[in-house]
């Protein structure tokens, strides 16, 4: 009769009793607290320059009015009820809900990742402040203020800009994640 086949005890790193096989490493990927003060910084620094140009484009031009800057770029007054390329003008209550769920997603999600990829902080920071610069307007006005206008592309603001910005950092990171 044979000997039952032993197992092989394969240790890749050691538990405190020095005995006991641990079989993979483990990391937390929670995001640290410089990496919550990067994020934070980021989105109130957009949500602060997004609220003042629109302030200022409102309190300087009516509604409608522009001014040429070059080209085809005009800063002009317009109001936006709904989201990009004023698609759900009808339905601000219900893109009020989404972009609330949207930033709560997008804060869980950096809390259990945030320490995934050193850009994280960045484009979340950017998405984040512009999603809340724009949900404050919705909840607060009912509209947003866009005004950077190209004559051939929809007006928009500087939150829109930041959240384009974010997603295509975040967008590249991952890309060149998955090269490595």
């Amino acid at each position: 009769m044979s000997e039952p086949a032993r197992q092989l005890d394969v240790r890749v790193g050691s538990a405190t009793d020095a005995l006991t096989p641990v079989s993979r490493a483990t990391r937390s990927f929670a995001a640290t607290r410089g990496q919550w003060l990067s994020l934070g910084a980021l989105a109130s620094a957009a949500v602060v320059a997004d609220q003042v140009t629109k302030y200022v484009v409102a309190s300087n031009l009516s509604l409608g009015d522009g001014l040429h800057v070059v080209g085809p770029f005009w800063i002009r007054h317009v109001q936006n009820s709904g989201i990009a390329f004023g698609l759900f003008s009808s339905a601000t209550a219900a893109v009020i809900v989404l972009t609330g769920i949207a930033i709560a997603w997008m804060l869980g999600y950096f809390a259990r990742s945030g320490a995934r990829h050193p850009v994280l902080p960045i484009a979340l920071g950017l998405v984040i402040g512009g999603s809340v610069s724009n949900l404050a307007d919705r909840v607060r006005l009912g509209h947003v203020t866009d005004f950077l206008d190209f004559r051939y592309w929809p007006a928009f603001n500087l939150a829109d800009s930041f959240i384009v910005i974010g997603v295509g950092i975040l967008i590249t990171a991952l890309v060149l994640a998955d090269r490595g």
